[in-house]
């Protein structure tokens, strides 16, 4: 059965954008972001849609906008 997740036009990957500076927030979400490979505001990524993607992307998911 086909996952609605996974299975996108971009085959398998996901665009993450840093809409919020992680400064004022816990210290493990900056290194989540820097992780994504964020290096600052509105800075744009497109990385593998995996489940360990997605779980890094939720920990963040107040401060990055996410697109697929």
């Amino acid at each position: 059965m086909a996952n609605q997740r996974t299975d996108s036009k971009n085959k398998g990957t996901v665009t993450v954008t840093l809409l919020k500076s992680p400064t004022g927030f816990d210290g493990k979400q900056g290194i989540v972001v820097r992780s994504l490979g964020l290096r600052r505001i509105r800075h744009t990524v497109v990385l593998k849609d995996t489940p360990a993607t997605r779980g890094m992307i939720h920990k963040v998911r107040h401060l990055v906008g996410v697109s697929e």
